[in-house]
């Protein structure tokens, strides 16, 4: 069935608005993303502590970090429909919204079911990116669009890197609820930063919400990374992890029937059936693996003891400083892989930049015993990391109608998370095969940090190749998509 086009609504009344508020829609939203990306991170050095901190068990500790990736993975999807619905600028505001309140609760209490409570709600934090990047094509000149997109893209390793140093300073010198604090008020901060700089984009997909489609794919998501991130810790031929890969394909099965045939779908799998949505959607889901490698294997083996004999033993602190020059890589780098989407189409960008990933990985097996070359390696792998980041959401905004790039990008940042969770899952099931006996503990061996590197190259040369196998664009928008979005946008969608 035929989706009705996107259609142009009048723009809200710029009544009040100068210069200067166009001029930081980019660095606000650009914040926004960061933020997002540093709520993720914070936890991580807390993750030792908690134990003792909120007397629950490690197990139920995990939670934290588990009830954020499942909630972002459902919400993700669900709230970029609702923006290319209701108003991609509303909905980003409540997605900041949602996060700043799970960070309220998370300074004011101690209670571990709480706390996992509030970081599920902080899992809407992970939809700002793909909101973001839809009300830069909707508001930005072509010229100006590429190297914002680039930008908004690489907030996610900017915020990472930033976000390791930052939350052990704050655990190591103040209490831990401080960092809560801290992050409450960075996201009122972006709230009132987007109500003030970011226009309400006018371009909206008309249609009822799909209820029956975000809660069958809930369902089945919830069941898939469930299992994913619980099958090292629960085992994986055990009855709850079978039971629930079996819940997640009956569920998946089901919904992809139901989106199939509803007037209105959650995701429009017809646009996921195209070659060029659905391969940028597979090389999503690989480079979102191949990219989480570096940092997860990083942070364990530079802390290693260095009775290990390749340990370094760094605290958490020295940690995220070596993962900060990845960060300022990627920042830096976002305008030059701009540049090479527009000479040579985001197809190659992504694909020299799964490349690149490789090498660095090349570059980690060779050695990992120096800090020097540790780093190194870390910042080969974040070049290529920028290169592909910045690719997948301008291939994304070139294959769909406007009215559909925030859910889209949504299912595009939805398959960076699932290929995170994978990688996760391997990691973990690589290090626990592979150990050594140092002073009477059993501690991952070499080997297997080595081993792990050399999936996640092989893993980034296959996406590289899903990159190459992607239709190479013809003009970015047809022209009669461009006058279904509206005259006021026909200039605009023409260049682009």
């Amino acid at each position: 069935m035929e989706q009705p086009a996107a259609i142009s609504l009048p723009p809200g009344t710029t009544a009040g608005r100068t210069p200067l508020r166009d001029r930081l829609t980019i660095p606000v939203l650009a914040f926004g993303g960061i933020l997002m990306a540093v709520m993720q991170t914070v936890v991580v050095p807390l993750l030792p502590d908690l134990p003792r901190l909120t007397g629950a068990s490690a197990g139920a500790v995990s939670w934290m970090v588990t009830a954020t990736l499942l909630s972002g993975a459902v919400l993700t999807p669900v709230l970029g429909r609702a923006g290319d619905m209701y108003g991609k600028r509303r909905v980003l505001m409540a997605a900041l919204g949602l996060m700043t309140a799970g960070s309220v609760v998370c300074a004011l209490s101690s209670d571990i079911g709480v706390l996992i409570t509030a970081r599920a709600l902080q899992g809407a934090a992970s939809a700002v990116v793909p909101l973001s990047i839809s009300i830069l094509r909707d508001e930005l000149p072509p010229e100006r669009r590429g190297g914002a997109v680039a930008l908004m893209s690489s907030t996610v390793g900017i915020g990472a890197a930033l976000g390791l140093p930052l939350a052990a300073l704050i655990v190591q010198y103040a209490d831990w609820h401080t960092m809560f604090w801290v992050t409450s008020g960075l996201g009122l901060l972006g709230v009132g930063a987007v109500a003030w700089a970011v226009r309400e984009s006018p371009v909206r997909e008309p249609g009822r919400f799909d209820v029956p489609g975000a809660l069958g794919l809930a369902a089945g998501l919830v069941c898939l990374l469930l299992g994913v991130s619980q099958g090292g810790t629960w085992g994986w031929a055990s009855g709850r992890i079978l039971g629930l890969f079996a819940a997640a394909v009956t569920a998946l099965a089901l919904w992809w029937w139901h989106q199939l045939r509803v007037a209105r779908p959650l995701v429009d799998l017809r646009l996921v059936s195209r070659p060029r949505v659905g391969l940028s959607h597979v090389a999503a889901l690989l480079t979102g693996f191949a990219f989480y490698a570096n940092s997860l294997v990083t942070a364990q083996l530079v802390q290693a003891p260095r009775s290990t004999g390749y340990g370094l033993g760094l605290s958490i602190v020295q940690t995220g400083l070596c993962l900060l020059p990845s960060g300022v890589i990627m920042l830096l780098l976002s305008p030059v892989s701009a540049r090479i989407s527009a000479a040579r189409g985001p197809r190659v960008t992504l694909a020299v930049g799964a490349g690149v990933i490789a090498l660095g990985y090349v570059v980690r097996i060779a050695d990992s015993r120096d800090l020097w070359m540790v780093i190194v390696g870390a910042s080969v792998v974040g070049v290529g990391t920028t290169l592909a980041y910045s690719a997948l959401p301008t291939l994304i905004l070139r294959a769909v109608p406007a009215g559909q790039t925030a859910s889209a990008n949504g299912v595009n940042v939805l398959m960076r998370t699932i290929g995170q969770a994978a990688c996760s899952a391997v990691v973990a099931a690589v290090l626990v095969h592979h150990t050594s006996v140092v002073g009477g503990i059993a501690l991952p061996a070499l080997h297997g940090y080595l081993l792990a590197f050399g999936i996640a190259g092989v893993v980034a040369l296959v996406a590289c190749t899903a990159a190459l196998c992607i239709p190479a664009d013809p003009a970015p928008e047809a022209p009669a998509r461009a006058a279904s979005a509206g005259a006021s946008l026909d200039g605009a969608m023409e260049q682009a």
